[in-house]
């Protein structure tokens, strides 16, 4: 992913609204979302070159999501797969800070990132470029950097989505994914400066993007309400033509270890 804004613990019926935009590469070879053949609890699209996945949801409620941290100086090359992280996680039975402390012993052989993990009781922010935290109630935005690094692209997205769920009503995921969908560039004084070409961070910068060879294949959004039912939708792009796209829809009800059986 590269870009995550979600409000935990904010709205009366929902507490986790969660919209992604995953960008990458066109050529690198992705699966759409689907209950994975070897983890058939595990709800996620897959990275088909290395097997893991950017974002993703289990039936008990396992939540994870990872943007990269864009630092060009610091590439560690031959370094592996940021995206087996999150499926790691998933496929996991340590409790997340147990799963955390065993990421902070390995996470400098990564390249850098930020990640999501956790429940929708309980949900923590970890970076190999920063700190672990359990997250409190808010509304948050991650992009390649660290979480709420005040870019526009991420700035705009959490008033966007705020601004959906002011009302208190159920948030419409069309509306969400409307937002997701803005190619807007900002102005350059705005731009943030991480080591890449000007031109790069112009194209980097809108919350949509789009350019030949690369740009956001897929956008997600992820409702749980208060009774444990998780709604997850993706539109995945055709190729550089984005105006078209597939779209996918899950519903089903969360088992966690805890829940109480009689929620319907």
């Amino acid at each position: 992913m590269c870009l995550i804004i979600f409000s935990y613990k904010m709205h009366p019926k929902y507490p986790l609204v969660l919209a992604a935009n995953r960008d990458e590469y066109y050529e690198r070879p992705t699966a759409p979302a689907a209950f994975w053949d070897d983890a058939p609890y595990l709800l996620a699209g897959r990275d088909l070159r290395e097997g893991g996945t950017w974002l993703g949801v289990t039936k008990k409620g396992r939540i994870a999501a990872l943007t990269n941290y864009r630092n060009p100086s610091g590439l560690k090359q031959g370094a592996p797969s940021r995206g087996l992280l999150v499926s790691s996680y998933l496929r996991s039975r340590d409790d997340p800070p147990a799963y955390l402390s065993k990421l902070n012993a390995t996470a400098g052989r990564y390249n850098g990132f930020s990640m999501l993990v956790g429940n929708p009781q309980h949900l923590y922010y970890t970076s190999n470029f920063g700190r672990t935290m359990e997250l409190a109630p808010g509304l948050y935005g991650l992009s390649n950097r660290l979480l709420d690094t005040p870019w526009p692209k991420v700035e705009k997205g959490k008033k966007a989505l705020g601004a959906i769920l002011a009302g208190g009503d159920d948030p419409n995921p069309d509306h969400i994914f409307r937002f997701l969908s803005d190619r807007t560039v900002p102005e350059d004084a705005d731009l943030p400066d991480t080591g890449i070409d000007r031109n790069w961070e112009r194209i980097l910068s809108s919350i949509f993007i789009q350019s030949p060879g690369y740009g956001t294949r897929s956008s997600n959004v992820i409702l749980v309400d208060a009774k444990n039912r998780l709604t997850f939708i993706e539109r995945v792009f055709t190729g550089e033509n984005s105006d078209l796209w597939l779209t996918t829809k899950f519903e089903f009800r969360l088992h966690p270890d805890n829940a109480d059986e009689t929620i319907k």
